[in-house]
């Protein structure tokens, strides 16, 4: 089973999640986006599974940081522009697995899930 762990290196969450994958011995590729950026088709395919809500970090600084006008009446076309732009806009972590997408970290989703 091929799993792929999205976010930033320096966040807190994504580190809570990176220890916990390395404490139960499962290997992962870790995907930076603030060096690698995101693929838009990939984003899309999120979207298309979870909708841009979930998706879509509405408490980070970045996201708060925005002028009011670009934060308003977003559609999901406004919405994956904006993560497109700044991947930081993403909710962290974004794990890849043979069952699906998890959003966010929680040990008790991530161990019924990657059993």
């Amino acid at each position: 089973m091929s799993i792929t762990l999205y976010g930033i290196k320096n966040c807190d969450t994504m580190k809570k999640a990176r220890a916990w994958l390395d404490s139960h011995g499962i290997a992962y590729t870790f995907h930076d986006y603030k060096s690698a950026g995101i693929d838009p088709a990939t984003l899309q395919g999120w979207v298309r599974q979870l909708g841009w809500e979930p998706l879509l970090n509405r408490a980070g600084t970045t996201f708060r940081k925005l002028p009011d006008e670009q934060k308003q009446d977003l559609t999901e076309a406004r919405a994956i522009a904006l993560m497109l732009a700044q991947p930081s806009m993403i909710k962290r972590p974004v794990l890849v697995h043979a069952g699906g997408l998890l959003v966010g970290f929680k040990p008790e989703t991530y161990l019924s899930a990657l059993r």
